[in-house]
Protein backbone atom coordinates (compact mmCIF):
# COMPACT_ATOMS: atom_id res chain seq x y z
CA UNK A 1 0.00 0.00 0.00
CA UNK A 2 1.26 3.32 -1.08
CA UNK A 3 0.92 6.34 0.49
CA UNK A 4 0.99 9.91 -0.50
CA UNK A 5 -0.13 13.32 0.77
CA UNK A 6 -0.61 15.46 -2.87
CA UNK A 7 0.73 19.11 -2.40
CA UNK A 8 -2.11 22.06 -2.75
CA UNK A 9 -1.00 23.20 -6.30
CA UNK A 10 -0.88 19.30 -6.84
CA UNK A 11 -3.25 18.11 -10.39
CA UNK A 12 -3.17 14.44 -8.54
CA UNK A 13 -3.96 11.46 -10.78
CA UNK A 14 -5.65 9.98 -7.90
CA UNK A 15 -6.42 11.94 -4.56
CA UNK A 16 -7.00 15.65 -3.41
CA UNK A 17 -4.34 18.01 -2.68
CA UNK A 18 -3.71 18.42 1.40
CA UNK A 19 -5.50 14.97 1.82
CA UNK A 20 -3.66 11.83 2.66
CA UNK A 21 -4.05 9.31 -0.13
CA UNK A 22 -3.75 5.68 -0.02
CA UNK A 23 -3.48 3.66 -2.96
CA UNK A 24 -2.51 -0.42 -3.72
CA UNK A 25 0.62 -0.47 -5.81
CA UNK A 26 2.53 -2.99 -7.90
CA UNK A 27 6.17 -3.59 -7.72
CA UNK A 28 7.69 -4.89 -10.50
CA UNK A 29 11.37 -6.13 -10.40
CA UNK A 30 13.51 -6.19 -14.14
CA UNK A 31 16.78 -7.34 -14.81
CA UNK A 32 18.76 -5.36 -16.80
CA UNK A 33 22.24 -4.32 -18.28
CA UNK A 34 23.66 -1.48 -17.00
CA UNK A 35 24.10 0.43 -19.99
CA UNK A 36 20.24 0.54 -20.47
CA UNK A 37 19.55 2.12 -16.72
CA UNK A 38 19.42 5.64 -18.09
CA UNK A 39 16.79 4.33 -20.93
CA UNK A 40 14.64 2.37 -18.54
CA UNK A 41 14.23 4.95 -16.05
CA UNK A 42 13.42 7.58 -18.70
CA UNK A 43 10.66 5.62 -20.36
CA UNK A 44 9.32 4.43 -17.18
CA UNK A 45 8.80 8.38 -15.69
CA UNK A 46 7.06 9.28 -19.13
CA UNK A 47 4.53 6.17 -18.33
CA UNK A 48 4.41 6.25 -14.85
CA UNK A 49 0.93 8.69 -13.71
CA UNK A 50 2.06 10.62 -10.41
CA UNK A 51 4.57 12.93 -10.59
CA UNK A 52 7.32 11.14 -8.86
CA UNK A 53 8.23 7.49 -8.87
CA UNK A 54 9.44 5.07 -6.52
CA UNK A 55 12.42 3.44 -7.91
CA UNK A 56 15.77 2.02 -6.94
CA UNK A 57 18.65 -0.07 -8.63
CA UNK A 58 20.19 -2.93 -7.19
CA UNK A 59 23.48 -3.67 -9.29
CA UNK A 60 23.86 -7.70 -9.30
CA UNK A 61 27.14 -9.34 -8.53
CA UNK A 62 26.19 -12.63 -9.44
CA UNK A 63 28.41 -14.11 -12.32
CA UNK A 64 27.17 -14.91 -15.87
CA UNK A 65 27.02 -18.84 -15.75
CA UNK A 66 27.12 -18.87 -19.61
CA UNK A 67 29.38 -16.11 -20.37
CA UNK A 68 33.36 -16.13 -19.38
CA UNK A 69 36.79 -15.44 -20.56
CA UNK A 70 38.59 -17.73 -22.57
CA UNK A 71 37.39 -21.28 -24.06
CA UNK A 72 38.29 -24.85 -24.36
CA UNK A 73 38.44 -27.31 -27.40
CA UNK A 74 39.69 -30.48 -28.68
CA UNK A 75 41.66 -30.51 -31.75
CA UNK A 76 40.67 -32.77 -34.65
CA UNK A 77 43.46 -35.48 -34.74
CA UNK A 78 46.07 -35.54 -31.81
CA UNK A 79 49.82 -33.47 -32.88
CA UNK A 80 53.10 -33.87 -30.95
CA UNK A 81 54.47 -30.59 -29.29
CA UNK A 82 56.34 -29.33 -31.79
CA UNK A 83 54.06 -30.37 -34.90
CA UNK A 84 51.48 -28.10 -32.84
CA UNK A 85 53.70 -25.22 -32.00
CA UNK A 86 54.25 -25.14 -35.92
CA UNK A 87 50.41 -25.60 -36.35
CA UNK A 88 49.52 -22.45 -34.12
CA UNK A 89 52.22 -20.78 -35.64
CA UNK A 90 50.59 -20.74 -39.21
CA UNK A 91 47.12 -20.80 -37.59
CA UNK A 92 47.80 -17.48 -36.17
CA UNK A 93 50.05 -15.53 -38.55
CA UNK A 94 53.08 -15.94 -35.70
CA UNK A 95 57.21 -15.27 -36.68
CA UNK A 96 57.46 -16.84 -32.96
CA UNK A 97 56.18 -18.25 -29.95
CA UNK A 98 57.30 -17.65 -26.48
CA UNK A 99 56.31 -21.03 -24.41
CA UNK A 100 57.27 -23.21 -21.21
CA UNK A 101 59.07 -26.78 -21.66
CA UNK A 102 57.50 -29.10 -24.05
CA UNK A 103 55.31 -32.06 -22.93
CA UNK A 104 55.50 -35.75 -24.14
CA UNK A 105 52.74 -37.08 -25.76
CA UNK A 106 50.23 -35.71 -28.13
CA UNK A 107 48.19 -32.38 -27.63
CA UNK A 108 44.62 -32.90 -27.71
CA UNK A 109 42.99 -30.30 -25.20
CA UNK A 110 43.71 -26.61 -25.88
CA UNK A 111 42.78 -23.84 -24.05
CA UNK A 112 43.03 -20.06 -25.56
CA UNK A 113 41.98 -17.25 -24.13
CA UNK A 114 42.97 -13.94 -26.06
CA UNK A 115 44.88 -10.73 -24.29
CA UNK A 116 46.21 -11.20 -20.87
CA UNK A 117 44.42 -14.25 -19.91
CA UNK A 118 47.38 -16.55 -17.89
CA UNK A 119 44.67 -15.50 -14.71
CA UNK A 120 42.92 -18.48 -16.30
CA UNK A 121 46.24 -20.65 -16.23
CA UNK A 122 44.47 -23.03 -12.78
CA UNK A 123 41.28 -23.30 -14.71
CA UNK A 124 42.68 -24.84 -17.55
CA UNK A 125 45.69 -27.18 -15.32
CA UNK A 126 41.79 -27.94 -13.79
CA UNK A 127 40.24 -28.64 -17.62
CA UNK A 128 43.12 -30.96 -17.87
CA UNK A 129 44.37 -29.14 -21.29
CA UNK A 130 47.51 -29.82 -22.62
CA UNK A 131 48.39 -26.35 -23.83
CA UNK A 132 46.95 -22.65 -23.22
CA UNK A 133 47.63 -20.59 -25.48
CA UNK A 134 47.14 -16.63 -24.42
CA UNK A 135 49.59 -13.31 -23.87
CA UNK A 136 51.59 -11.02 -21.96
CA UNK A 137 52.63 -13.75 -19.40
CA UNK A 138 55.35 -12.73 -17.10
CA UNK A 139 58.52 -14.53 -16.24
CA UNK A 140 57.32 -15.93 -12.95
CA UNK A 141 54.18 -16.73 -13.86
CA UNK A 142 55.64 -19.77 -16.83
CA UNK A 143 56.69 -21.45 -13.64
CA UNK A 144 53.14 -22.05 -12.85
CA UNK A 145 52.56 -24.16 -15.95
CA UNK A 146 54.06 -26.76 -13.84
CA UNK A 147 55.56 -29.16 -16.76
CA UNK A 148 51.37 -29.75 -16.25
CA UNK A 149 50.68 -28.54 -19.80
CA UNK A 150 52.86 -25.82 -22.45
CA UNK A 151 52.11 -22.32 -21.83
CA UNK A 152 52.12 -19.81 -25.00
CA UNK A 153 52.78 -16.53 -25.11
CA UNK A 154 51.80 -15.42 -28.72
CA UNK A 155 51.58 -11.48 -28.04
CA UNK A 156 48.57 -9.66 -27.12
CA UNK A 157 47.83 -8.09 -30.35
CA UNK A 158 48.50 -11.43 -32.10
CA UNK A 159 45.89 -13.34 -29.60
CA UNK A 160 43.31 -10.76 -30.38
CA UNK A 161 43.46 -9.57 -34.16
CA UNK A 162 41.54 -12.08 -35.55
CA UNK A 163 38.57 -10.83 -33.28
CA UNK A 164 37.72 -8.05 -35.75
CA UNK A 165 36.41 -10.84 -38.43
CA UNK A 166 34.57 -12.33 -35.95
CA UNK A 167 32.83 -8.93 -35.58
CA UNK A 168 32.55 -8.12 -38.86
CA UNK A 169 30.86 -11.13 -39.58
CA UNK A 170 28.53 -10.73 -36.86
CA UNK A 171 27.50 -7.20 -37.43
CA UNK A 172 27.34 -8.28 -41.24
CA UNK A 173 24.67 -10.99 -40.26
CA UNK A 174 22.02 -9.00 -37.95
CA UNK A 175 22.53 -6.09 -39.93
CA UNK A 176 22.46 -6.57 -43.58
CA UNK A 177 21.69 -3.46 -44.38
CA UNK A 178 24.77 -1.44 -42.92
CA UNK A 179 27.85 -1.83 -44.87
CA UNK A 180 30.75 -3.36 -42.82
CA UNK A 181 34.25 -2.68 -43.55
CA UNK A 182 37.47 -4.04 -41.48
CA UNK A 183 40.63 -1.44 -40.68
CA UNK A 184 43.92 -2.39 -42.45
CA UNK A 185 45.63 0.01 -39.77
CA UNK A 186 47.72 -2.08 -37.43
CA UNK A 187 47.78 -0.96 -33.99
CA UNK A 188 50.37 -3.23 -32.50
CA UNK A 189 52.61 -1.20 -30.91
CA UNK A 190 55.36 -4.19 -30.81
CA UNK A 191 57.77 -5.33 -33.09
CA UNK A 192 60.02 -8.36 -33.74
CA UNK A 193 63.54 -8.80 -35.78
Amino acid sequence: MGTFTPSDNAKPYSGKPGTPQFEKEIRIEVILPTYLSNKVISAMKKAHPYEEVAYYLISLENENQEVGAGMIGTMPKPMDSGEFLDYLKEKMNLRIIKHTTMISGKITKVAVCGGAGVFLLPDAKRAGADVFVTSDVKYHEFFDAEDQLILCDIGHYESEIFTKELLGELLSQNFPNIAVYLTKVVTNPTSYR
